[in-house]
């Protein structure tokens, strides 16, 4: 890990930094000099990237948290705090998939996504703001998603909440902004990680009807076999260089701004070809 100074003096916290697109961005903003609280559920995974810092001589600290925990969220903050100073970075990173249209849904099903992909932001970034405001400013970036700016069959949870990610990010920037805090959000498109990987094989199997809907399978089937053959490590791919330029200096005059990272994908009449064709 090559070390640079772009993020010397931060303090970030990246929440589902224990695999995919999280531990990219933890390991890059630490290569660049922030210190970083990594959070994620997964203890295995959240010690593996927590140890790669290390080994390259950067500094972390391993949160292990619920986002959806409204305390464990706060105790989140307070040791990255504890441990670096106040946390002047935050990325929302951590999300889970959602498979179902309206009308199939559960209200348990429902409600997980929104918690973990909607609220889990609002109360991260609540607790971050404090500390944000005491340290003269900060910079929040919130992981939305393609699936927030237009419509996708099959996932009508998940769509909702990035929607809900990205209309409460263009709030909070137009009140935070006073403070010196900027608030941005990031819309991925399709990014090889395991669990992108697995949310397209298993909707594969799902027990669709109608014309558009079996298309829509297929569709999931080429992408889910695509991306079983790409490194998740391929930075064309990844949001996460987005991310460090929101989270450094550079970016001062930057805020209230919904970024596609989706290879032209919402560009395209039919967006899913950029990906399928690599």
């Amino acid at each position: 890990m090559t070390m640079g100074d772009r993020l010397a003096g931060k303090v970030a916290i990246v929440t589902g930094a224990g695999s995919g697109i999280g531990r990219t961005a933890a390991i890059r903003f630490a290569a660049e000099g922030a210190k970083v609280g990594c959070a994620d559920r997964d203890r295995d995974g959240l010690d593996t990237t927590v140890q790669e810092i290390l080994d390259s001589d950067g500094q972390a600290v391993a949160c292990e948290v619920d986002v959806t925990d409204e305390k464990l969220v706060e105790q989140m903050v307070t040791e990255t705090s504890d441990a670096f100073g106040a946390v002047t970075v935050l990325y929302s990173n951590a999300g889970i998939a959602g498979s179902g249209n309206a009308k199939d849904l559960t209200l348990a099903e429902w409600e997980k996504v929104i918690a973990v992909n909607l609220t889990s932001v609002w109360l991260c970034s609540r607790a971050c703001l404090p500390g944000m405001i005491e340290a003269g400013g900060g910079s929040i970036i919130n992981q939305a998603s393609v699936g927030g700016l237009v419509g996708v069959p099959g996932i009508a949870s998940y769509a909702a909440a990035k929607a809900g990610v990205i209309g409460l990010t263009k709030q909070m920037a137009r009140r935070v902004r006073a403070i010196e805090v900027s608030g941005n959000a990031i819309c991925p498109g399709t990014v090889p990680t395991p669990l992108v990987e697995k949310t397209y094989m298993a909707r594969v199997d799902l027990p669709l009807r109608g014309r558009g809907l079996i298309r829509h399978r297929r569709t999931s089937r080429t992408i889910a076999i695509s991306l079983s053959d790409r490194a998740c490590g391929d930075d064309r791919r990844h949001p996460q260089i987005f991310a460090l330029y929101l989270a450094s200096d550079e970016s001062a005059w930057t805020t209230g701004v919904v970024v596609p990272i989706d290879g032209g994908m919402t560009a395209s009449r039919s967006g899913l070809k950029p990906f399928v064709r690599g």
